[in-house]
């Protein structure tokens, strides 16, 4: 089912307003050279909760971001509340989820261009169940 303008237009506000809360709560905690970007807010037809998806540089602090992100989620979601006062009668509550998909487009590339050839490499595919 499509999204209606109503949940575009919520998503839209809280993706903008999400990238300058998680920047600047970075930025305070001592975080330097982390990216954290807001790639997707997708919000029930209810208005009721909101899927935002981070991308994070590096990669590899991602998990661990993640999952304090996740423990903040009330300081956040006020602070949302804050900003979009005046736009939204109710704060959605907030779900967190890594977005990866530019990875895999980045493995997709490297296959293409022969970097990762699995026929020089056997061990890069993956193992066939016998049946």
């Amino acid at each position: 089912m499509e999204e209606s303008q109503r949940q575009k237009k919520i998503g839209s506000v809280l993706q903008h307003d999400l990238v300058d809360v998680l920047q600047g709560a970075a930025t305070q905690g001592g975080m330097r050279g982390v990216l954290i970007s807001v790639t997707k807010v997708k919000v029930t037809v209810d208005l009721s909760v909101a899927k935002v998806y981070l991308s994070i540089f590096p990669s590899d602090k991602g998990q661990e971001l993640l999952e304090g992100i996740k423990s903040n989620t009330p300081l956040i979601r006020h602070e949302l509340a804050q900003r979009t006062k005046n736009q939204l009668r109710r704060m959605p509550h907030l779900e967190f989820f890594i977005d990866d998909s530019l990875e895999y487009i980045d493995q997709i590339e490297k296959s293409l261009k022969g970097e990762e050839n699995p026929l020089k490499d056997p061990s890069t595919l993956d193992k066939r169940k016998k049946s």
